[in-house]
């Protein structure tokens, strides 16, 4: 009876609600990362930094979670709201930074407060969805996905001035820790806690399952952040290159907002798809699509625009279709105790590796040119299909066995 609960739907709303506002202040920085070079006059790599720095400090949140069992310890509605407020106010620092380490220090603080935003909403979620759990974790991606793309929607639709991006996000993240503080409850599926042990990290890292679905969330990852936070700017470049002149900033962030946020589709398609064919299967068919709009997406610079928005929107929403049914398999494979730590670890490796390819993409970009930049990202969803059918390899051999 617990999965014919009506008020599960209200509850995933308003959890999906939460996420999409909680994580409009990831991108921020890179959304007005124009206004930012000139202001303190910031090389490609400086600005590039901005962004790699909010994976470090959430790498660094998840980290210490995972090692502190925080997840599994605090009741996730009060980790979520807290974490939510306190990186609502470090986002809002950015707006009286006074120069690039001051910006670098609050960036680092955003990233490391989201830690508490993210995977805690995928668990909160979890409590009230066994049945349709891929659809129900989908459908919060979905939203932290639109909410990435905000800042860039902001932008497109009049607000100019940093200022006004950097308020909006802000505000809107606090108001997702009030929405959950005020609305939020857990489902009948809840998750055990226990107390605080230091081994139970070292439980996580020994679960072969629970490993090969990381495996295959780390190639994942190897793509997924390096294409959002280039995009724009390769579809800028490809543009200029069209045409022969810069397109107009309103048209690019129209186009990078669309390429980000149609992942929000792809990620309630890939819910909807695994929980009827089964996750494994669907992430091996979103990453294939995806790693062949990496390897494409190059050999079209330069050409019309529409063609090559079309791309990057078919690649923005299967690049993120299967990324909740990574962390749908831990809740299912992870011991029941741990899934908070483990959810947590997860994403604290993925965010880490996110780290190499934003750094490396503008770099094969200066030094080969945007058409050779993004082929790269292919290795990683590569590497993350042959994780993912050893882990279905093995779910069905323990059908007839014990689980490994």
């Amino acid at each position: 009876m617990a999965d014919r609960d009506w008020r599960r739907w209200g509850m995933l709303g308003l959890v999906a609600l939460a996420e999409l506002l909680g994580m409009s202040s990831w991108f921020t920085a890179n959304a007005i990362s124009g206004q930012l070079q000139a202001a303190w006059s910031l090389d490609a790599g400086q600005a590039a930094l901005l962004t790699t720095v909010v994976q470090f400090g959430f790498v660094a949140g998840t980290a210490i979670a995972s090692i502190l069992n925080l997840a599994d310890i605090f009741p996730a509605g009060r980790y979520f709201a807290a974490s939510a407020f306190l990186a609502g106010f470090a986002n809002a620092g950015l707006l009286a930074a006074p120069g690039f380490g001051a910006a670098l220090v609050l960036r680092f603080l955003t990233g490391f407060f989201l830690a508490g935003v993210y995977p805690p909403a995928m668990k909160m979620a979890a409590t009230w969805f066994r049945r349709q759990r891929g659809l129900a974790i989908g459908t919060v991606v979905g939203a932290l996905t639109v909410g990435k793309a905000t800042p860039y929607l902001v932008k497109a639709l009049g607000a100019v001035d940093a200022r006004d991006v950097m308020f909006t996000a802000s505000a809107s993240t606090m108001l997702a820790g009030l929405l959950v503080m005020l609305g939020y409850y857990d489902g009948p599926h809840e998750f055990e806690r226990r107390p605080f042990s230091w081994a139970l990290v070292a439980t996580v890292m020994r679960h072969r399952r629970t490993r090969l679905a990381t495996a295959g969330y780390l190639g994942h990852m190897w793509e997924l952040y390096a294409m959002w936070t280039w995009i724009p700017v390769f579809l800028a470049a490809s543009a200029a290159a069209y045409q022969g002149s810069s397109p107009a900033a309103v048209e690019t962030d129209a186009l990078a907002f669309g390429a980000i946020a149609a992942g929000g589709l792809g990620c309630i398609w890939g819910g909807w798809a695994a929980d009827r064919s089964g996750r494994e299967r669907l992430v091996i068919q979103a990453m294939a699509a995806s790693g062949f709009c990496s390897l494409v997406i190059g050999l079209l610079f330069g050409r019309n625009p529409g063609l090559v928005a079309a791309v990057a929107w078919a690649w923005g929403f299967f690049v993120v279709a299967d990324s909740a049914q990574f962390s749908a398999l831990v809740t299912e494979v992870a011991p029941r105790h741990a899934v908070g730590t483990a959810l947590m670890l997860q994403t604290s490796l993925g965010f880490l590796l996110t780290s190499v390819t934003i750094q490396a993409i503008p770099l094969i970009g200066q030094l080969a040119g945007w058409p050779w930049a993004f082929p790269v990202l292919a290795l990683g969803p590569a590497a993350g299909i042959a994780a993912i059918r050893r882990l279905a390899a093995t779910r069905i051999s323990s059908r007839s066995g014990p689980p490994t």
